[in-house]
C-alpha cells in the first residue's frame, strides 16, 4: 500500500502553486494506473454492471466528502472514470495523489 494513502488531503484555498514536472512525475510513479491528463490526473475502472459501479461510487463520494477534496466522476454503464486534480490552483497538487492512492485502495 502507498505512503500517500496514510496521509490526509489538506485544504487548499489557493495561493499556493501546482506542482512542478518532477514533483508530478515521482507521485504518478505511486499511484498505478493514473495517467497524466494536462492538468489532472485520470483513471478508469471497469466493473461487471451498473450497480457494481454506483456502489464503488458511492465509496468514493464518501472518501472524498471526509477529504474534503472532490473528483470528477464520469459514470458510463459499468465504466467510471475520475479526473482529479486541485480546482483552486487550476493544477495539481499532493492532495490529488493522496486522493488518488485511496480510491484505488477502496477497489
Amino acid at each position: 500500500m502507498s505512503e500517500l494513502t496514510q496521509k490526509r488531503c489538506v485544504p487548499c484555498e489557493g495561493g499556493i502553486l501546482s506542482l512542478g514536472k518532477s514533483d508530478v512525475e515521482r507521485l504518478l510513479a505511486q499511484v498505478a494506473g493514473w495517467r497524466l491528463d494536462g492538468k489532472r490526473i485520470t483513471k478508469e475502472f471497469k466493473f461487471k454492471n451498473f450497480v457494481a459501479a454506483m456502489k464503488f461510487v458511492n465509496r468514493v463520494a464518501n472518501l472524498a466528502e471526509g477529504e474534503g477534496h472532490h473528483p470528477d466522476i464520469h459514470i458510463h454503464y459499468n465504466r467510471v472514470r475520475f479526473d482529479i486534480w486541485t480546482h483552486a490552483i487550476d493544477g495539481l497538487s499532493e492532495n490529488d495523489f493522496i486522493l488518488a492512492a485511496k480510491i484505488d485502495a477502496l477497489k
